[in-house]
This record gives C-alpha cells, sequence and structure tokens, in this order.
C-alpha cells in the first residue's frame, strides 16, 4: 500500500487542470528545457521535495505495468492509449501537443472510469422484494 495517502480523484483531478492550464509549457528561467510530465508538476510527491520519496510509495504506481516498475521513472510507463502509448514512448516519437493531448485523454478517460466506480459504490443496493 502506497504511502501517498491522497486522493487520488483529486490527484488526477488537478494534474488535468495544471495540464489544461498549460502547466507543461516552458518557464522562461529554464527555456532550455522542456517539462517533464508528472515530474515538474506539484502532482507528483517529489515536486519540491528536499526529502526524496521513492516512486514506489506514489498513487500513479497503480496505472504503471508491473515490468516498468522498477524503471528510475515509472510513471513515464502508464499506458496513455489503447495502442499502448505512455509519456516514454511521446518523449521519443511525438510532438508536445501529442504528447499532452493523450495525457488529457488519458486523464479524462481515467477520472470518468473513478467517478463512475464512486457512483457505483455510493448508490444503494437495490431492496429485494
Amino acid at each position: 500500500m502506497p504511502r501517498d495517502t491522497r486522493n487520488l480523484l483529486d490527484v488526477l483531478k488537478f494534474e488535468l487542470e495544471f495540464l489544461e492550464q498549460g502547466g507543461y509549457g516552458r518557464l522562461p528561467r529554464e527555456a532550455w528545457r522542456p517539462r517533464l510530465v508528472f515530474e515538474d508538476s506539484p502532482t507528483c510527491m517529489n515536486f519540491n521535495s528536499k526529502d526524496r520519496e521513492p516512486c514506489s510509495e506514489c498513487l500513479l504506481m497503480q496505472f504503471v505495468p508491473a515490468e516498468a516498475r522498477k524503471e528510475q521513472t515509472p510513471c513515464t510507463h502508464i499506458p496513455l492509449s489503447m495502442n499502448g502509448e505512455t509519456l516514454d514512448s511521446l518523449y521519443r516519437t511525438g510532438t508536445q501537443q501529442e504528447l499532452e493531448a493523450a495525457l488529457g485523454a488519458w486523464l479524462r478517460a481515467t477520472i470518468h472510469q473513478l467517478e463512475a466506480e464512486k457512483t457505483r459504490q455510493l448508490a444503494p443496493a437495490d431492496s429485494p422484494r
């Protein structure tokens, strides 16, 4: 069980808002380097942290395939699409726009799925007749 005690739905909604507000645009003081998804976002539990927690403690690990969980940055291996695109593959072959579009679509679909599950859990059970 991850030590990351944040609410998963809240974290994903925050990440989507961060993305939609241009959070991954280049910063003037760091224009020489692209911003890294999740790592350069307040979503990352190690964002601006002096005491780095292991990625294995992060909420996002539940989306990382088992074979990628030992990677240096496991969250870059989360499948974002049905054809297996990941941040890692999009960093190598996609544009920033393609990366952000795939991330946004994945976040929206995952948020929708989690909200639907939450609704089903909160719905009263059908009472026997």
